[in-house]
This record gives C-alpha cells, sequence and structure tokens, in this order.
C-alpha cells in the first residue's frame, strides 16, 4: 500500500524530524540555531565597532544561504509565575524566600500594565541535495543512504562552523534538538494553539501507527 503524507507534511514540505535534521520533500535538509542576545547600546563605542566587525565577518565568510528569523512573542506570565514559584518554594528559605515572593509580585503588576514580551532569535542553516529521493531514507530506517548521510555530515559541519564564527561576536548559540525543531514549526503554524497544548518529547508517539498498551494489559488479552 502506497504511504501518502499528510495534509500537514504537505503544506509545510517536510518529510520528518530526526537527530536535530529537519528533511524536506525537496531533498534538502535545515538545522535552526538558537541564537542568543547582546546589548549592544550599554557597550562601549569601542566594544561596538569590534562587534561590528566580528559580524560582519562573519556575513562574509558565509558560503551557503542561511535564513535569519526573529519571532517576538507574550510571555505566559502565569506559566512562568507558578514555576518559578514551585522552584522557590522547593529551593529557597528566610530571606530568599521572600525576596523571591516580592520578585512574583512586581511580575504580576508589572504583566497587569503592560504586555511583556520575549524575543526569539534563530537561524536556519541550509544543505541541499541534488537528485536525492525525498523519502529514500523513510525505507531505510537502519541507516541512511549516502548521498543522505552527507547531507547531515555537511549540516553539522556547517552548523559548527557558523557557531564558531557567532562565537566571536560574543553570542551563544545552540542547535535545537528534534522535538524544539518540532515545537518551533508548531508554534509558527498553529500559534494560538501552541500556546496551551505542547508536545511531548518523544516525537515517535505522533508517527507510529500502533497503540501500545500497558505489559500487563497485553498479557491479559492473550491468555
Amino acid at each position: 500500500m502506497k504511504r501518502r503524507g499528510s495534509v500537514q507534511a504537505n503544506h509545510l514540505g517536510i518529510t520528518a524530524i530526526e537527530d536535530g535534521v529537519v528533511h524536506l520533500s525537496s531533498g534538502g535538509c535545515r538545522a535552526v540555531l538558537e541564537v542568543g542576545s547582546v546589548n549592544f547600546g550599554l557597550q562601549g563605542e569601542g566594544e561596538q565597532e569590534a562587534l561590528l566587525a566580528s559580524y560582519a565577518s562573519f556575513l562574509n565568510s558565509l558560503t551557503f544561504p542561511v535564513q535569519v528569523l526573529v519571532r517576538v512573542l507574550p510571555i505566559d506570565v502565569e506559566h512562568y509565575v507558578k514555576e518559578l514559584d514551585q522552584r522557590a518554594r522547593q529551593t529557597l528559605a528566610g530571606d530568599l524566600a521572600y525576596l523571591a515572593k516580592e520578585y512574583l509580585v512586581f511580575i504580576r503588576l508589572l504583566a497587569s500594565h503592560r504586555t511583556l514580551l520575549d524575543r526569539r532569535f534563530y537561524l536556519i542553516v541550509t544543505a541541499e541535495g541534488a537528485g536525492i529521493h525525498p523519502r529514500s531514507w523513510f525505507r531505510r530506517r537502519a541507516g541512511l543512504s549516502p548521498d543522505v548521510e552527507a547531507l547531515r555530515k555537511q549540516l553539522t559541519f556547517r552548523c559548527e562552523s557558523v557557531e564558531r564564527e557567532l562565537g566571536r561576536c560574543g553570542l551563544a548559540v545552540r542547535r535545537l534538538s528534534d522535538v524544539e525543531l518540532a515545537q518551533l514549526y508548531y508554534s509558527c503554524w498553529c500559534p494560538e494553539l501552541a500556546r496551551v497544548q505542547r508536545l511531548q518529547r518523544n516525537l515517535t508517539d505522533y508517527s507510529t501507527l500502533v497503540v501500545r498498551a500497558a505489559h500487563k494489559e497485553e498479557s491479559a488479552c492473550l491468555s
């Protein structure tokens, strides 16, 4: 029986997300790096010039296309406050616990007067393949085809190069995991739903064709 992709997969052009790599239906691969930020305005004139020179050097060193993504989203204050309050109760005592409680009151008061925003910066690194069947790796779960494996190695090399160059600019860089990649696409495609329903830690739970029961329940059914 011929396997057909879901409507979501066809719309996004993604065949799979595996080992930090997004496999596209066109045969290419993508990796996403989350990049930190620096407060440019608080730096001295010499530091600003050095930072601009380092960033210009990074841009000039690029030999492959990249995409810059900036997301500005409202912060889920209640979730943040609840998590911080739980951590404070478990790990803090005395004056530190009192300061944490005052900080939570301040955050709630601040959120009641203005919308708190969270800015995230991403760099999408690309690797394109010529003549690679977009679904060839689906049929070889045990081992990737040589062409796809070469693309993945190229993508890793490019990510390491970008991380090294941006590190010279004083920027922290990390590569997104499978779940983080799926969550990023999910939040871009369904922003309202992504705020209240997060993805599970294991992406295979969404692609498995069999509903697995507990061991005891399986034994009872077989007896």
